[in-house]
Parts: C-alpha cells; sequence; structure tokens
C-alpha cells in the first residue's frame, strides 16, 4: 500500500465519478473509480478500482456541469 496525493475528481459521461491520484514516492498516476453512475453500462468501472488513462479522458469538466 503506498500514500497518494488527490489531484482531481471528475465526472465521466457515463455517469461515474472519479479521482486521479499521484503516489507521493513516485510520479505515476492513478484513475480510481469512486462512484459508479446509476445509468453506467460498462462492467470495467467498478467502485474502488483502478481505469485506464485513456479512459478517463472522456470525463466532463466541472464548469460544465449544471444543476437543474
Amino acid at each position: 500500500m503506498s500514500l497518494v496525493r488527490l489531484l482531481e475528481f471528475r465526472t465521466l459521461t457515463c455517469g461515474c465519478v472519479i479521482g486521479r491520484y499521484r503516489e507521493v514516492a513516485t510520479i505515476r498516476e492513478l484513475t480510481y473509480v469512486e462512484e459508479k453512475g446509476h445509468g453506467c453500462d460498462m462492467h470495467g468501472h467498478r467502485r474502488n478500482h483502478t481505469i485506464a488513462a485513456e479512459r478517463s479522458s472522456a470525463a466532463v469538466p466541472f464548469a460544465a456541469v449544471k444543476a437543474s
């Protein structure tokens, strides 16, 4: 187990919330699924599991999200 620092949270287009972290001892970055979206059909999106960095590029920036 290693110590990590939170870099950011984002919401994917499927509704899942991901957190991007950096290991303190190295420069390696990790992306975890923090919460699975209610309408998400992707089996690879499981809570507290890592996902590939290229999949996290489909995230919606917080500035673009509006509450109704």
